[in-house]
Parts: structure tokens; sequence; C-alpha cells
């Protein structure tokens, strides 16, 4: 069994048996392959011829260097054409071309709008075209039409609207930005504003009590200090020039009533020799601290001036009363004690006095007054701290309001320039280089190529049938298949005998077979020709 499985196995892959197959089978061959070439090349006669017009649009870079003007669009090139592409084959622009050109309207089937607008769908093409760093630079559209001019027109529709919706597309995308940056502007705006209102509010609420008075407030605070200090010692000064007025005028008033000593002087002047000798010693004393122009120096001499003159007058007075009798009577002296009002002397201690307490009121008045500045510069000076934080807080989010302010400014006056340059289209833009071309020969069908295809199909149709019709007899025509069918091996072989009328009918029928294969090779040859000469 084996042995017969060895001898069937070569047989399957005989490559003579299947020559002496096909030379048997030759005129199925021949027929099928013909059969199958006529049929596609027929067909492709018989398809209705579509002619494709195409354009390329151009993608011009913006014409204003970015430096000075900044698109405000970011979209992607792809993205916003793929958008665009989804506008343009939308179906109301669809079916607007599609009325405006009656399209689809041939045939014996009465289309609908939705299918004749996937028919114009499945015939528009876009293809892009990108450089070394695959970025788009270009990109055609074409349009397939059986009439050329109805594919050319429409293919001047589809260039015209991708280059007017780029166009719209950018404008509106530009100004629906400018629109947002001028609405979160004026937002911003508004926030602006109610921060420099809480910032001033405060600002007049505490005045004198901010961080940047601390330094007036300072000097002022020194000032109104050092003023306490000279009113101070000027009510000191007035005070004991009080109580010194205060004791000349009753010593004077004593001298008026006293007699004469035994030398003849007025037993009262020595009081007055002693306030003099007091006032020189504590001038003295000022005078080698400080210079002739010091304050108290001044008003020592001032003092110990009037104290001279007040001495010289009462002198002068109690001689003048010393030559009326050096024993006045009672009533003299009772005289003398009331004219004393109208004395010159006491009429100018008195006056000088009655200055002096207003001096003192008026200086206890002006220090009272100081020390309430000083006490509200010191209050002001304490609350500075408190303030400070208090503003500081004010200040950081007037200092974000304005921060954000000034970016939106800046990007909105951008974007406005941008939307401008776009109004003047003078931004990103389609450009068409070549006009819609009206085509002269059909797209498809390809008819060569039908006639490969059905060359191909024809040969692998002729292989089958001519297997299947050798498959299907059951006439013996090699000695291997003769042989296999005996019992018993051959010893020896009759050769075929053919006369010279076999000879004859096999030569003719070999000459027919190759005289009808070479016709049928002219017929392919022939049809292809003219398939690829109207294509």
């Amino acid at each position: 069994m084996a042995q017969e499985l060895a001898e069937e196995s070569p047989e399957q892959f005989d490559v003579q048996r299947y020559l002496d197959v096909m030379r048997r089978r030759y005129p199925l061959f021949l027929i099928s392959v013909f059969v199958g070439w006529f049929t596609a090349w027929g067909v492709s006669w018989i398809m209705p011829a579509s002619y494709k017009s195409g354009t390329l649009i151009l993608v011009e870079e913006p014409t204003m260097p970015r430096d000075y003007v900044t698109p405000n669009i970011n979209e992607k090139l792809q993205d916003r054409l793929q958008n665009i592409t989804q506008q343009i084959l939308s179906r109301t622009r669809l079916l607007h071309i599609i009325d405006q050109l009656n399209l689809y309207a041939e045939g014996r089937r009465h289309n609908t709008p939705d299918e004749k607008v996937e028919l114009m769908r499945k015939d528009i093409q876009i293809e892009l075209v990108r450089d070394a760093g695959n970025e788009i630079t270009a990109f055609n559209v074409y349009y397939s039409a059986h009439d050329p001019r109805i594919a050319q027109r429409v293919t001047s529709e589809l260039t015209q609207l991708f280059i007017n919706e780029n166009i719209e597309t950018r404008q509106q995308q530009s100004e629906d930005t400018t629109k947002f940056l001028t609405g979160q502007l004026e937002t911003a705006r508004q926030s602006l504003s109610e921060q420099e209102a809480r910032v001033r509010e405060f600002k007049g609420q505490h005045v004198g009590e901010l961080p940047s008075q601390q330094a007036s407030n300072v000097q002022i605070l020194s000032g109104l200090q050092a003023q306490l200090q000279n009113e101070q010692e000027a009510l000191n000064a007035a005070q004991q020039q009080r109580v010194y007025l205060q004791t000349l005028i009753g010593q004077y008033r004593t001298l008026q009533g006293t007699s004469r000593g035994a030398d003849g002087s007025p037993t009262g002047l020595p009081a007055i020799d002693k306030e003099l000798d007091r006032l020189k010693a504590e001038l003295a004393n000022l005078s080698s601290q400080f210079t002739d122009q010091y304050p108290d120096v001044r008003s020592l001499k001032a003092q110990i001036a009037k104290t001279e003159k007040m001495r010289d007058e009462l002198v002068a007075d109690l001689k003048h009363n010393g030559n009326r009798g050096s024993q006045p009577d009672s009533a003299s002296v009772t005289r003398d004690q009331v004219d004393l009002s109208d004395n010159p002397a006491m009429l100018q201690l008195q006056s000088q006095l009655s200055a002096n307490q207003a001096e003192v009121a008026n200086r206890e008045q002006t220090i009272n007054r100081l020390k309430a500045k000083t006490n509200d510069y010191q209050e002001r000076l304490n609350q500075e701290p408190i303030r400070e934080q208090q503003l500081a807080d004010l200040t950081r989010g007037y200092d974000q309001s304005k921060a954000n302010y000034d970016d939106l400014l800046k990007k909105e006056n951008g974007s406005r320039m941008a939307t401008s340059m776009e109004q003047m289209k003078q931004g990103e833009r389609f450009r068409m280089l070549d006009p819609a071309n009206l085509p002269l020969k059909p797209d498809s069908p390809n008819r060569l190529k039908f006639c490969g295809m059905g060359l191909g199909l024809g040969l692998a149709l002729g292989i089958l049938v001519a297997l299947v019709s050798e498959f299907l007899d059951d006439r013996l025509y090699s000695e291997k298949e003769i042989m296999s069918l005996l019992p018993a091996k051959v010893i020896s072989e009759i050769p075929e005998v053919l006369t010279l009328s076999d000879e004859l009918r096999n030569k003719k029928r070999i000459m027919l077979g190759w005289a009808f294969a070479a016709l049928e090779f002219a017929v392919i040859l022939a049809g292809s020709a003219f398939s690829y000469r109207h294509s």
C-alpha cells in the first residue's frame, strides 16, 4: 500500500501530465480565457465614465511678522481644516450645491436628498500635502462626476467654500477670543476699582496712622516734644518771674511805711540788693556755660535790668518823701500809703505782674495743647504696626488685581490687533494655486486595468475549466494510466502506427489551435490598446 502511494504521489506533481491536459483541453482553455477577458473588458465599457477635477490650495502664513502681531488663534491647522471640511460637507451646504447644479438627477431611480448628499460625499476627496517636518503646507480638493464640466464647476465651488470658510472661521474665532478677553478685562476692572475703593477708604479712615506717614509723625512728634520742653522752661521762668514780682510789690508796699536807717538809707533796700546779688550770681553761673544769646541768660539780664531800675526808682521816691520831714506823722504815712497806687513804680510792677500772669496762663494752655497733640501723635505711632498689617492685606489683593488687569489689558490689546489683522485678511489664509481643471479623460473606470483583471480572470477560469473537464472524462490518455490498471507488468509494447491522414489531422489540429490562440491574443491586445487610448 505504501508502494502504491509512493508511485501515485509523484503523479500529483507531474508537470508533463498537466501540459498534456492543457494540449488536449486547449479549446476550452482559450475560450474560457477569452470569455473572462471579454467580460471584464465589456463591463469596463458598460460602466459609466467618471471624470475627476482637482485643484491645489496653498496654506499661506500670516503676512505680518509674529514679533509685531501674534495671532490669537491657537487651533492647529489640521484640526481647523477638519472642522472646515465637516462644515462644508454638511447636509445644508451640499444640498445647496446639488440643487444649484442639479446633480444626481439622472437615472431611473429617484434619490432622496439624504442619498444625494451621501453620493456627493463619496465623490469628494481631500488630500493633504505635508512637508519634510510633517506640517501641512497645502491640500488638494477633488470631485468626480460623469460630466467633466460638472466636475470642474463643483470643484471650483468647493474650493471657494474652503477659502471663504477659512476666512470666516478665523475671523469668528479671533473675534470670540477678543470678546472673551474684553469681558474678562471688564470684570478685572471692576475688581480693581473695588480694591482701589477699599484702599482709599482705609487711608481716609486712618489718616496719620499709615506706614508712609511714620517718618513725618516721628518728626512732628519730635518737634512737639521740643516745643513742649521749651514751653515748660518758659513757664517755669514765668512762674519764677511772677514770684519775684509779687515779692517786689510786697517789699515795695512795706518800704513805703518804713523810716530811714541810722545812715539815712532806706531800710528795705537790702532785700532788693540781696535779690540783685542772687540774680547776678545766677547770671555768672549761666554765662560760664552758655553764650549771651541763650534764652535763660537773656532772661536773667532783663530781670537784673528791671530790678536795678526798680531799685533806682525806689531810692529816688524815698528821697523825695524824706525831704518833707524826717519824722512824718501818722497822717502823712497814711496818705503816702493811700497814694501808693498812683506811684509809677508800683503801677509798672502791677502791670508787669498782670502781663506775667497772662503769660503763665497762656503758657499753661499751650502746654496742655502740646501735651494733647503729643499724645495724639504717640497714639498714631502706636497704631502704625496694626495699620501696616491691615494695609498690607488690602494692598496684596490690590496688587494681584492690578497685575491681573495689566496682563488682561495687554492680551486684550494684542487680541484686538490680531482681530484687525484677520479682518484685513492678513492672517493665515488659503490661496488657490491652480484653478479647477477640466478633465479630458475619465478617471474611472480604468479600462486598461479592467483588461488586466479580465485576463487574469480568464486564465484562472481556463485552468479551472480544463481541470474540471479532465476530471469528468473517463478515457485513458497515457501509458502510465493503462499500466496502472493491468494486473501484471507489461513485457513489451506495440508502438502507435499513424497513417498519413492521422498525421495530417494532428498537424491541422495543432495549427488550428495556434491560429485560434494567435487570434485570441490579437483580439485581447487590440481591445487593451483601444481601452488605453480611450482612457
